[in-house]
């Protein structure tokens, strides 16, 4: 038996009315009502009948998702998301790939994008173009960022709080008893490197640590740039007996690396990453890690771009900071040092 609108409601605690204005986007209901909503769906597994949106709304609700992420898995992640908020809201999306534009074609590209699309969707790195995302605000198209490591008052975003995060999993290694702690910095274009390597050394500085820079490798968030850093790390005169990479790609890397180089994780040395791709789970052993829920995040984001577009009053934009919780998840990666 499909499961009814009524149902949703019931679970969710609120009116069929609100379930329909969440599922569809339509309407103000807030944050948390919203979450609890979504939550019931979710746990429901309740689909909309798509047959009874009205086609003559189609053009209105196509919507652009845009990416240059060089990461596998978290592209998954965000497309596996970005897919579902589509179907359940009956909007079109759009999906596209920006890797080998510069930035002189990227703000090119989106001016013509303008014109096609209701709304975008940027995930990282692109949220964090002011070209790209001028030409958008220029067109009065409405532009949500994904994972953005701060809100910028420009367009609405959702997100997790990787400062937090970051010193989260960074106090974890030290109450585990690491005091040499390396650290593999993301990508420098993008915000949330910045937080990331932030929230460590507020941990570092809150147990009375010193941040040894000779400890501190740059990184792009590949899985290669993961491998150089690691090497660098590990050929150090006085290794570190943990490594956080700033996230799982990076993190799998530092694993790898551990191997080749007859080191036993996490009796030799202990490894976290960052973001809780299906990369943490698929290296051996398993990582500990942060939790980014990414296919939620876009799931969201969808549903934030849709109340954008289709609320009544156009005449100023919509600005929303959604920030998700984040989960700091234990597994095997992490032990006391063992000197």
């Amino acid at each position: 038996m499909a499961v009814t609108l009524d149902e949703v409601a019931a679970l969710a605690k609120v009116s069929p009315m609100t379930v329909s204005r969440v599922v569809n986007g339509h309407g103000k209901v807030r944050d948390t009502t919203r979450d609890r909503v979504m939550r019931a769906v979710r746990e429901l597994g309740y689909t909309p009948n798509l047959a009874a949106s009205a086609l003559a709304t189609a053009q209105d609700t196509r919507v652009a998702l845009i990416y240059t992420n060089p990461s596998s898995a978290y592209l998954r992640e965000l497309l596996v998301g970005a897919l579902r908020g589509a179907t359940r809201t009956a909007a079109q999306l759009v999906i596209d790939t920006w890797d080998t534009l510069g930035a002189n074609a990227q703000r090119q590209a989106a001016r013509t994008l303008a014109k096609r699309v209701a709304g975008v969707i940027l995930p990282p790195p692109l949220c964090e173009s002011k070209g790209v995302i001028a030409e958008f605000i220029d067109a009065d198209v409405p532009v949500v960022a994904i994972a953005s490591g701060r809100f910028n008052h420009d367009i609405s975003c959702v997100r997790i709080d990787d400062f937090r995060a970051s010193k989260e999993i960074t106090t974890h290694l030290v109450a585990a008893g690491h005091q040499r702690i390396g650290y593999i910095k993301g990508h420098p274009n993008q915000t949330a490197s910045v937080r990331r390597f932030e929230g460590f050394q507020a941990a570092l500085a809150e147990a009375g640590l010193p941040l040894d820079e000779t400890l501190v490798e740059s990184g792009y968030f590949t899985y290669r740039s993961g491998l150089e850093a690691a090497e660098k790390l590990l050929a150090h005169p006085a290794p570190p007996t943990a490594i956080f990479a700033s996230n799982d790609d990076m993190a799998a890397a530092v694993v790898s690396v551990a191997h080749r180089r007859h080191l036993e994780v996490p009796q030799d040395l202990s490894v976290v990453g960052f973001d809780d791709t299906s990369a943490a789970t698929t290296v051996w052993p398993e990582l500990t890690t942060i939790r980014q829920p990414i296919a939620a995040m876009a799931d969201s984001a969808v549903d934030i771009l849709l109340r954008s577009i289709r609320r009544k009053d156009r005449s100023t934009r919509m600005l929303v900071d959604h920030v998700i919780p984040h989960q700091l998840v234990k597994r095997d990666s992490v032990a006391r040092p063992a000197r």
